[in-house]
């Protein structure tokens, strides 16, 4: 488990997992250099620490875990996610009972692990969709909740820790190649999501900044393309929405362009429509939709500022 500052929410993970129906028989918490007392908690609680002198990051975070544990099955869990019970015992059944399976991880139950709001609620039904939508054999895998074997992780290598975002793709890249994935709802946890509209957007900025890249990665090394968080006509509809937008300057007419095009991007993905609705009824879905349009502004936006940097030569 990589830890960096996580004191409001460690004790309740690293509870669920003392509470596995098959406990671990190594439970490593990495201390990225925390200054909130999240050591102690580990510590506490009777989990070895490895303390990082300096913050890395979690890609620098789960190498140092990995190298710091002998199990054939090494579980990442993320500490801002308590585990299902079962969680542990249903992650190493799929390993044992599919010797060519070399990586399994989880969903995020519909509930927070702790509710602060409707922009954690955005973001936990946005990330349980879509990994619903793609359950069953993958070519990526997210590291929040997921189980690897040991000698798969070996073939793969270790985490790139130049990458503090957007990591779990450049892995995925190499580990796909070698091994199958499988994508699972008997592996489940609650997510302490993100709950604040700026910071949720500067996630975003950061993620898709190396996304171009990453895809050029991907492809060189034969790989497949990881499963779409989002669906490409949104993307495309919201793509084609701003650079639209200076039409409006010529005409005030022609700003029936963009707001068309806005309209597209509503629904272009009606499963996702649905699912809210289901979730949280019509005015929640109303304003998801709307924090969905900002986060895909700036997805765009990344996927393009990226993109130059490419062309450019420059480093993302």
């Amino acid at each position: 488990m990589p830890c960096y500052n996580a004191s409001r929410t460690l004790r309740l993970c690293l509870e669920s997992v003392l509470s596995q129906t098959r406990p671990p028989d190594e439970i490593v918490v990495v201390d990225d250099a925390s200054d909130d007392g999240s050591a102690a908690i580990a510590e506490e609680l009777g989990c070895r620490v490895v303390r990082l002198p300096a913050n890395r990051g979690v890609s620098a975070a789960r190498n140092a875990g990995v190298e710091s544990t002998t199990g054939d099955v090494i579980f990442f869990l993320d500490s801002d996610v308590a585990l299902r019970p079962d969680a542990v015992a249903a992650a190493v059944r799929l390993l044992d009972d599919d010797p060519g399976l070399g990586c399994v991880h989880g969903v995020y139950d519909t509930e927070p692990l702790i509710d602060d709001g409707p922009v954690e609620w955005y973001r936990l039904l946005h990330q349980v969709h879509w990994r619903r939508r793609h359950l069953g054999e993958v070519h990526s895998v997210v590291f929040a909740l997921a189980a690897i074997r040991r000698t798969a992780w070996l073939e793969a290598g270790r985490l790139d820790e130049g990458l503090r975002d957007s990591e779990d793709v450049e892995y995925s890249s190499r580990l796909a190649v070698r091994t199958r994935i499988v994508l699972t709802d008997a592996v489940m946890g609650r997510h302490d999501e993100g709950h604040r509209f700026w910071p949720v957007l500067a996630e975003q900025w950061r993620r898709a900044l190396p996304l171009i890249p990453l895809a050029l990665a991907t492809a060189r090394r034969g790989a497949a393309k990881p499963e779409n968080a989002n669906s490409r006509a949104g993307i495309l509809a919201c793509a084609l929405a701003l650079a639209c937008v200076p039409l409006g300057l010529l005409h005030p007419a022609l700003f029936a362009v963009p707001v068309a095009l806005v309209g597209w991007f509503v629904v272009a993905d009606p499963e996702l429509l649905r699912f809210v609705h289901r979730q949280r009824g019509a005015a929640f879905t109303a304003y998801f939709m709307a924090v969905h349009l900002a986060v895909h502004v700036v997805l765009v936006a990344g996927l393009a500022a990226g993109s130059l940097r490419v062309l450019r030569g420059s480093p993302v």
